[in-house]
């Protein structure tokens, strides 16, 4: 199973992710994660990657999309793999369906998350990490059991920069700009489905997609 998690910043991809990877038994695929492993493997996309990282500038499409196309390749995908940060533009998602194409893969489904700004932003501003293992927590919605404490290594939590609220406007008009556009590219090719992810727990979620993933 090839799937892809659509949503804005803070509809919870990250942690729907880690739920439906464990059920599914398939990776996740973050472009984020892969870069900073493409780097640290010191991989020739990922010294082209580490040089514009370096600078501060985005890196190209050309970069990212090689990056991805190596990684269907190692043998855990085997069984499909979930995209989670990818594609971000229809450039990108047509570079997508292009090297599964090449690969004789096909893209199953998009499950695209749906979420109120205002929950976005309380979301947003009460996610926390851990500066150590990388845990994810909420202040509101998925709070540590220790105020300020990862509850799986005892570090201590930090808010990342792009997490406070002046920068949180920012990205979600980034998002809405970018990123939304893919909505329409999918639901034209009949692979996207919605789910309302503004309200229930995080398992009441993760069961939704389950249920459009199976179907």
């Amino acid at each position: 199973m090839i799937f892809i998690l659509l949503g804005p910043p803070g509809a919870g991809k990250g942690t729907y992710s880690q739920r439906l990877i464990e059920k599914f038994n398939i990776p996740q695929i973050s472009t984020g994660d892969i870069l900073r492993e493409a780097v640290k493997a010191k991989t020739e996309l990922g010294i082209k990657a580490k040089d514009y990282m370096d600078k501060g500038l985005l890196v190209p499409d050309e970069v990212i999309i090689g990056i991805v196309e190596d990684r269907i390749k190692e043998p855990d995908c085997k069984n499909g793999f979930l995209l989670d940060g990818f594609p971000r533009t229809i450039e990108q998602a047509d570079a997508l369906e292009y090297i599964l194409n090449k690969n004789k893969l096909k893209l199953d489904c998009v499950v695209n998350l749906i979420v109120k700004n205002e929950i976005l932003f309380k979301r947003l501003t009460g996610r926390r990490l851990c500066k150590k293992c990388g845990a994810n927590y909420n202040i509101y919605t998925l709070p540590p059991a220790q105020e300020g404490i990862c509850d799986k290594c005892q570090s201590e939590l930090y808010q990342r920069d792009d997490d406070k609220p002046e920068t949180i406007e920012k990205r979600l008009l980034v998002y809405t700009k970018q990123t939304a556009p893919l909505i329409e590219y999918y639901k034209n090719k009949n692979l996207l489905k919605e789910i309302d992810a503004s309200e229930g727990t995080i398992n009441e979620i993760v069961d939704k997609i389950e249920d459009i993933l199976k179907s």
